[in-house]
């Protein structure tokens, strides 16, 4: 069997991140809760695709690639990574993204131009349709000039990329041993593309195989999620040559916080947002981390975990995508 150093990566972000404990929120509701800061992982202004660029942009650098190709919404914490990671290695970033131009450039936006990627953006109606050969256009304009072209999926969901949360999973056992605490009973995450929880998955079924974890989806329906992470946590765990197998009832998702849609702001999830400010001062985004903290308060209040469980939550990132919402938040 393989772990997660026998795998080539770059060094992006600044780790061990924080595991940090919310008193007041674990006092509110009935459980011991930490947030797993990921937030602070730094490059690029931080969040959880870090830890997935390290292998992918190794990959990367390793096939002499020159121009990185890859997708996401306006407000895609992932797409402005490797925008950042891109230009790390003087390499090319074009972002293809669903919506249509917007009138001004804020957030993660902002900082896409501010890394000077090229940008494509594609009616989010017909973008399903798209967003495939509008990815594989670019690849081959790009290899026509003589370049060489690589593209990362949406989220940076493969099974390579899933790593980045096995050793994230690593790096939690050994701090929760540091200060002599259990298992923990539940990890709590938001999910857009997979590839984080299906990382979660991996490692905790290695280090922590009492732990359930549970994904806030943050776009997509639960059946979805359940046959996409289940294959992928299975990919990955064969990278690493681990018995391991998963099924899609294995997988828990919650589909009931994302609200209108993907990258609008819920009204739960403002309220999350307000909470975890004024409580703990740790800020959420609302199109991730808000809606998942919005799902975790509904399944401790509603006792789907447990009064008195251990529960870590998994802080993606995305401070950026607060901006561009201010007046629907304050509105709010």
């Amino acid at each position: 069997m393989k772990n997660v150093d026998d795998f080539e990566r770059v060094a992006l972000g600044f780790f061990p991140t924080p595991l940090e404990t919310l008193p007041g929120l674990s006092k509110e509701l009935g459980i011991s809760l930490q947030i797993k800061r990921d937030d602070y992982s730094g490059f690029g202004g931080g969040g959880n695709k870090v830890r997935k660029l390290e292998y992918l942009m190794a990959e990367a650098c390793r096939n002499g690639v020159e121009v990185v190709i890859t997708t996401g919404g306006h407000q895609s914490n992932h797409a402005r990574m490797v925008a950042a990671a891109a230009r790390k290695f003087n390499m090319r970033p074009i972002l293809v993204l669903r919506g249509n131009p917007p009138e001004q450039y804020q957030g993660n936006l902002l900082l896409d131009r501010l890394f000077g990627a090229e940008l494509e953006f594609l009616d989010p109606d017909d973008y399903f349709t798209l967003i495939d050969g509008a990815m594989q256009a670019h690849a081959d304009n790009a290899r026509a000039r003589g370049e060489k072209a690589m593209i990362i999926p949406l989220g940076g969901a493969t099974p390579l990329g899933a790593l980045g949360y096995v050793r994230a999973v690593e790096e939690m056992d050994a701090q929760r041993k540091a200060l002599g605490l259990p298992d923990p009973d539940v990890i709590v995450a938001p999910t857009g593309s997979g590839g984080t929880l299906a990382g979660l998955y991996v490692g905790a079924r290695r280090y922590w195989p009492n732990t359930r974890i549970v994904g806030i989806s943050v776009s997509a329906k639960a059946p979805w999620f359940q046959e996409r992470i289940s294959r992928m946590a299975q990919e990955c765990a064969d990278l690493l040559q681990w018995p391991q197998r998963w099924s899609p009832e294995d997988i828990w998702i919650e589909d009931e916080y994302v609200g209108q849609a993907y990258g609008i702001p819920s009204e739960g999830g403002i309220e999350a947002i307000y909470r975890a400010a004024q409580a703990e001062g740790v800020l959420l985004d609302p199109v991730y981390t808000g809606k998942a903290m919005h799902g975790l308060i509904s399944l401790a209040q509603q006792q789907r975990i447990a009064p008195g469980s251990e529960v870590i939550f998994v802080h993606c990132g995305g401070s950026p995508a607060l901006y561009p919402f201010a007046r629907q938040i304050l509105e709010h």
